[in-house]
């Protein structure tokens, strides 16, 4: 489902009009689009559906929508709300993590086509289930909790213009910190998040 979410909206963006990409260009760039993210973490509260239990972390990847408000030429604020993480935890795992984010992004501007891009990333991680120590399914899996925490972080990236395209896409790395307190949790359970993310972001001029 989160496949075909994705597929639907890059079909409804790349088939309306489309004025040049060169998000350098104008101030009123409005920019919507779909960012990819893989990569790893730390974490010493939640399960991880992909490592054994016990495991404290592992593998990360999500897939996101985002729009991107341009402040000035050099300037722009980005929200990215995930929507597979959100979606195929709840369908195939019984579990909540939702984890929005705003990122503040400066635009260094480069004489050819690859603009460096950077700045500070916040955020608020939201989890529902069970912690490291469970299991996926049957008698292993522990009681779910709620816990929710601050997000912060960074973003530093590679902006490939590609004036006239339709899209452009830009890779970036998102290092980033997330403490996690449990709510109404007999268990009392606090932790901290430490991951990094690589992000392929592809880049629609909405107007």
């Amino acid at each position: 489902m989160p496949l075909l979410a994705v597929l639907a909206l890059a079909g409804l963006l790349t088939s309306a009009p489309a004025a040049a990409q060169d998000p350098s260009a104008a101030a009123d760039a409005l920019i919507v689009g779909v960012k990819l993210r893989v990569g790893g973490r730390f974490d010493n509260v939640r399960m991880c559906v992909a490592s054994p239990p016990g495991t404290k972390g592992g593998p990360a990847a999500d897939v996101s929508f985002f729009i991107e408000v341009p402040v000035d030429n050099e300037l722009s604020v980005e929200i990215d709300v995930p929507v597979m993480r959100p979606i195929l935890f709840g369908a195939a795992f019984r579990m909540l993590q939702f984890e929005p984010s705003v990122a503040l992004k400066f635009r260094r501007e480069s004489e050819g086509g690859v603009d460096f891009v950077g700045g500070p990333v916040l955020g608020l991680s939201l989890h529902h289930g069970p912690d490291h120590l469970s299991a996926a399914e049957g008698e292993g899996r522990r009681p779910s909790f709620f816990a929710f925490g601050p997000t912060v972080g960074g973003y530093l990236g590679l902006d490939f213009k590609r004036p006239g395209e339709t899209f452009n896409f830009q890779l970036g790395l998102t290092p980033y910190l997330t403490p996690l307190f449990g709510v109404n949790d007999p268990d009392h359970h606090f932790g901290v998040v430490v991951g990094g993310l690589l992000d392929g972001l592809f880049r629609f001029n909405a107007r």
